[in-house]
């Protein structure tokens, strides 16, 4: 690789909910995402959760799943899952991608997973880690 190799970068990705906030992690390296688990808090004390497994894990960026009815159209939690994406953006100041994520739930909960939330999280950032280019083999001769 060469000094000018492009790093891995890393991510946080959250399944939206008003009660609930699943959370994943994963990174361009292996281009796969992990559950990590669900806050259960509302308000402050939500940020104040995120704020410590953003500190934990240092990601470069967020993901926020942003549900749709089946047609495409917006509804209501599409709205709060966007205005959650936004208070992300503001107070930790890292970009905040969106991903559409209809149907997570419904395919973590097919999958048996043990926290539906969570595993919604990292099948969001699954899809997004899916979206990006593929990264350009570097040439050492260059």
């Amino acid at each position: 690789m060469t000094a000018s190799a492009v790093r891995a970068q890393s991510f946080l990705s959250f399944d939206f909910g008003t009660r609930r906030v699943g959370v994943a992690v994963g990174s361009t390296l292996l281009c796969q995402a992990q559950a990590l688990r669900t806050v259960a808090a509302e308000g402050d004390a939500r940020f104040a959760a995120i704020g410590r497994l953003i500190e934990e894990w240092q990601p470069d960026a967020l993901v926020v799943g942003v549900p749709f009815h089946p047609d495409g159209a917006a509804h209501d939690n599409t709205q709060r899952a966007r205005r959650f994406a936004r208070q992300l953006q503001g107070r930790f100041r890292l970009p905040v991608h969106e991903v559409d994520e209809r149907y997570t739930t419904t395919e973590a909960l097919a999958a048996g997973a043990a926290d539906a939330d969570a595993a919604a999280a990292a099948l969001i950032l699954d899809q997004y880690l899916r979206s990006l280019p593929a990264e350009e083999p570097q040439d050492d001769d260059a």
